[in-house]
């Protein structure tokens, strides 16, 4: 992992959190980093089914492949921090404790689903889980989520905004406004650039001038780093500095996950912008879930029986969700005129 320097005079805190170990990981942590990232994958290729079959309109953005960046960095979370993402989002929501069954639900457009059938794949919000949303505005919840960061600020109760985003979102101006008020006001935001190469299809190589994208903050003088994204618990090591530097009120960091998605942009994106060599190649040698469930049964935590139990109840989980989705209603018309903002009169 590379790290890029903090050039305000903040630098030496900033060095000095780096310093800091993160919380070890237990037999039982190791067990549910692997049943988290399982979880998603499953619930994702049961997503992608169900839109083949038409019971998900609209689009459909896939998180196969990029597991490990949620979980490692959820795993790492206290209660009371908060969580906001773009339109790739399901598993952000699994991994923030929402259930499968009202998240399918709302894929499907039906009334159990977390915004009631209204919001679809792109935008879900749980305010009890600490979930501001995924957001369908390229690089727009970059903005929201370092106003979150400043609400955990004004009201000094100790969070932290994990404010997710992709490759593709690096280049937006809005995401360096934002760099330069959360530095200027030291606000408690992780910037967790999910950097999976294709953005919406093109390469980070002939869309960005710079592809080391955890030195974005530093004209801002923010502290980057980047993180193999692939490995869950690369990731949750990253992230506990980079939370615990937020948090004891040094401002801003900016995490660089280095992933791989394995679908393409939505399920109506072929990727014929990539090989299938190269696709099958990292599923083969850098696959989060492979890598962490070879750790289980090289520590002896599990064997091949309780690995293929944890699969056998994953994906009984799984098809609930679907199930429930399918018999959950669709919204009645009513539905229209509610959860609409009006501006006061006059």
């Amino acid at each position: 992992m590379a790290a890029a320097g903090k050039t305000k005079g903040k630098a030496k805190g900033a060095q000095k959190a780096a310093t800091k170990a993160p919380p070890k990981a237990s037999p039982a942590l190791f067990m549910q980093l692997y049943r988290d990232m399982l979880t998603i994958r499953r619930f994702e290729e049961k997503a992608g089914q169900l839109y083949g079959m038409g019971l998900i309109g609209g689009f459909c953005h896939l998180y196969i492949g990029q597991e490990a960046v949620v979980v490692g960095m959820q795993s790492v979370l206290e209660d009371g921090d908060s969580v906001i993402t773009t339109y790739r989002d399901h598993g952000h929501m699994i991994a923030c404790g929402m259930e499968p069954n009202g998240v399918m639900a709302e894929l499907a457009g039906r009334r159990g689903g977390y915004s009631k059938g209204k919001g679809g794949s792109m935008h879900m919000f749980s305010a009890a889980k600490g979930f501001y949303g995924g957001h369908g505005i390229v690089g727009a919840n970059v903005s929201l989520g370092t106003g979150i960061a400043f609400a955990h600020r004004y009201r000094q109760d100790n969070g932290v905004c994990l404010t997710y985003f992709g490759d593709g979102a690096a280049n937006q101006g809005q995401v360096y406004e934002s760099f330069n008020m959360a530095s200027l006001w030291d606000l408690p935001v992780v910037y967790v650039i999910e950097n999976n190469k294709y953005a919406m299809g093109t390469s980070i190589e002939r869309g960005s001038a710079t592809t080391d994208l955890y030195h974005r903050g530093t004209a801002h003088g923010i502290q980057g780093q980047s993180v193999d994204g692939m490995d869950v618990l690369a990731v949750r090591e990253a992230g506990a500095v980079a939370i615990e530097h937020a948090r004891s009120g040094k401002g801003p960091f900016i995490l660089e996950m280095v992933t791989y998605r394995y679908r393409g942009h939505s399920m109506s994106d072929p990727a014929k912008y990539r090989s299938r060599e190269e696709v099958k190649k990292v599923k083969e040698e850098r696959d989060p879930i492979d890598h962490q469930r070879d750790r289980l049964l090289e520590d002896k935590i599990l064997d091949e029986a309780g690995l293929k139990e944890i699969d056998r109840e994953i994906r009984e989980i799984v098809n609930a969700a679907a199930d429930f989705a399918q018999e959950s209603p669709e919204p009645d018309v009513s539905e229209l005129y509610t959860d609409v903002l009006a501006a006061p009169a006059a």
